[in-house]
C-alpha cells in the first residue's frame, strides 16, 4: 500500500521579551545561587555515586558530573514572559507566523492541535481560544504529553491527513514555565519560556514522516510533582517541584528510553543509524545531547543544544531546535532527520522525517549570549 507523502510545511517560532542572564539571579538572589546545591537542583541533577563510571548503562552520570560546580548547571540565559505577555499570546504569534510561511490563512486549516504547558487558566488548555482568537473555523483539540507533546501531534496530525480526514493541521506548542516555578527555587534557574508552530501538510514523493516510535515513561511517575500554594494577596499559584528520588529515575531509565524509540523508529522507517543526516533531540538540560550522542554512538556534530541559550522550554524544544537547525542550514531538503523527545510521566517518542522544503518563519531576536555561543552552538556543517 503506498502511503501519502506527509509531514512538516513550514515552522516558526516565538519568544518572550524579557531575557535573563545567570548575573540576574547572582545579583538579586546572591543566597539561592550560594544555597545551590541545597534545593531542587540538588535533587534532581546529580551523578549516582553508586553506579561504576566506567558502565556504558551510566551515560547520565557521566555527563552530569562536570556540571555539579555550576550553580545553573550549564544554562546561560533564559527567555521569560512579561507583564503582558502570556501563553496564549506566545502561541498566537508563532502560529500566525508559521501560516504566513506556508503562504495559508486560517481557513485554510482543518484542524489545530495545541498544547500549552501550562495556560493561564488551570484548565481547559488553550485550543479554544487560540482558535478564536486566529479566526479558525475548523476544529481545534488540546493535547498534553508533557516534552513529547510535538512527536505525539506530529504522529496524529500525518495520520489524519493520510487518511484524508484533514488536508492541513496547524500544530502549536507553549511553554511557560517561569510562570509556575518558585522564584526561591533553584529550579527557577533551569526553567524557560517560548512558543512554536508547524503546519503539517502533503510535501513531495519520499518526503515526510517514515517512522516512529513512541513509549509509555510510567517508570519516571513522580519526578516531577504540582503544588498549590497562596502567595502573600492570598493568590492561589501553582509551582513545579522536584519529586523524590527524581535523579534516580533518570539515571536509570534515560539510555534506556533513547535507544528504545530511537532505534524503534529507525527500523520503522527502513533506515539505518548511519543513514542519519542530522539529529535532534529535546534539551532540558545543558548536558543532555551528550548523553543522547553516546546512548547512540553518534557524533556531536549531528545534532544541536540550544539548552544554555533557552534553559528548559520543555515541549518547545523539539519545535526550536529543528528551526535553529534549519535557520543554520544544518538540515536541508531531503536530509534525513530523527527527532527524539522525552517527557516524564508521560511519554518517550521519536520520528525520522525526510525533510522537506520546509519555510521558515522569522528568526526571533538574538539574546545577549546568542552571538557569543553562535559558533560553538550553531556550526555549519
Amino acid at each position: 500500500m503506498t502511503i501519502d507523502p506527509v509531514g512538516i510545511r513550514a515552522i516558526a517560532v516565538s519568544f518572550p521579551s524579557i531575557i535573563r542572564n545567570n548575573d540576574y539571579y547572582r545579583e538579586n538572589y546572591p543566597e539561592l545561587v550560594t544555597r545551590a546545591e541545597q534545593k531542587t537542583l540538588a535533587k534532581l541533577f546529580v551523578p549516582d555515586n553508586a553506579s561504576d563510571n566506567d558502565d556504558e548503562e551510566d551515560i547520565w552520570s557521566q555527563e552530569v558530573a562536570p556540571y555539579m560546580s555550576d550553580p545553573f548547571r550549564g544554562t546561560v540565559e533564559r527567555r521569560i514572559v512579561g507583564p503582558d505577555e502570556t501563553s496564549l499570546s506566545l502561541e498566537y504569534s508563532a502560529a500566525i507566523d508559521a501560516l504566513e510561511a506556508a503562504k495559508l490563512t486560517p481557513d485554510d486549516i482543518d484542524l489545530m492541535l495545541v498544547t500549552s504547558l501550562f495556560p493561564e487558566q488551570v484548565t481547559p488548555g488553550n485550543a479554544a481560544f487560540l482558535a478564536g482568537k486566529l479566526g479558525l473555523q475548523g476544529a481545534a483539540w488540546n493535547i498534553e504529553s508533557t516534552c513529547t507533546s510535538v512527536l505525539v501531534s506530529l504522529q496524529s496530525a500525518c495520520a489524519l491527513v493520510q487518511t484524508g480526514q484533514y488536508r492541513n493541521v496547524l500544530v502549536v506548542v507553549s511553554t511557560t514555565y517561569s510562570r509556575y516555578t518558585d522564584e526561591n527555587d533553584t529550579l527557577t534557574f533551569l526553567s524557560g519560556d517560548g512558543a512554536g508552530a508547524f503546519v503539517v501538510g502533503a510535501l513531495k514523493q519520499n518526503q515526510g514522516i517514515l517512522g516512529t516510535k513512541i513509549a509509555n515513561t510510567s517508570a519516571t511517575c513522580g519526578a516531577f510533582f504540582n503544588e498549590f500554594t497562596t502567595d502573600k494577596q492570598g493568590n492561589v499559584k501553582m509551582f513545579i517541584r522536584g519529586g523524590k528520588g527524581a535523579s534516580k529515575m533518570f539515571n536509570e531509565t534515560t539510555v534506556k528510553f533513547i535507544r528504545l524509540c530511537c532505534h524503534g523508529a529507525i527500523a520503522a522507517a527502513g533506515v539505518t543509524l548511519e543513514e542519519i543526516d542530522f539529529f535532534v533531540f529535546n534539551t532540558p538540560s545543558a548536558w543532555y545531547s551528550r548523553v543522547c550522542t553516546r546512548a547512540l554512538g553518534i557524533d556531536p556534530k549531528r545534532t544541536i543544544n540550544l539548552n544554555p541559550l533557552y534553559a528548559n522550554i520543555g515541549p518547545t524544544f523539539p519545535v526550536a531546535n529543528l528551526y535553529h537547525a534549519a535557520y543554520a542550514d544544518k538540515i536541508r531538503e531531503n536530509d534525513l532527520v530523527l527527532v527524539y523527545t522525552m517527557g516524564s510521566s508521560s511519554n518517550a517518542g521519536a520520528s525520522v522525517m525526510r525533510w522537506g522544503d520546509v519555510a521558515l518563519g522569522p528568526a526571533p531576536a538574538p539574546g545577549i549570549s546568542l552571538a557569543q555561543h553562535e559558533e560553538q552552538i550553531l556550526i555549519t556543517r
